[in-house]
């Protein structure tokens, strides 16, 4: 079954099971699909569906970031509620120390020298760690390989 499929089935779910929470989280995410499937005229493969809920926690991040700053914590945990909803739907990460290492491995293939080619390693790091880390976990795991 495709992760947009367990999307569904999960939706169906907490419809039956009226999980109000849920239901709103899991239409968010379904919309933020529907939009790029039909912007981009392309059907969502599991890649892409991991892009969109890696976009949808980050901007869940940053609202909890900005309430608890503003002292609004009844928004921020409805907002960290919603985050835990949707990391169900993300594969397992790696750990720092599988970062680094993949991230190391791909600046001895690249033979990348310095803070300059830091562009050619994002590029082939993002592809081959799409969906199986935290991309700012990822750049700052780069700039320590090309600093060092």
């Amino acid at each position: 079954m495709s992760l947009k499929d367990q999307i569904t089935e999960d939706m169906k779910a907490a419809m039956r099971a009226k999980d109000s929470e849920r239901l709103g989280t899991i239409r968010l995410l379904t919309a933020a699909m529907k939009q790029k499937e039909v912007d981009e005229r392309v059907e969502l493969d599991d890649v892409m569906v991991v892009s969109i809920v890696d976009k949808l926690i980050k901007q869940r991040k940053d609202s909890v970031e900005a309430f608890t700053k503003a002292d609004r914590m009844d928004l921020a945990d409805k907002e960290s509620a919603e985050i835990k909803v949707l990391q169900a739907y993300l594969p397992a990460r790696l750990s720092a120390d599988e970062v680094a290492a993949e991230v190391k491995a791909i600046v001895a293939e690249l033979g990348a020298k310095g803070p300059g080619d830091m562009g050619k390693v994002m590029g082939a790091v993002k592809t081959r760690l799409a969906g199986k880390a935290d991309m700012g976990q990822v750049s700052a795991a780069v700039k320590a390989a090309l600093a060092g």
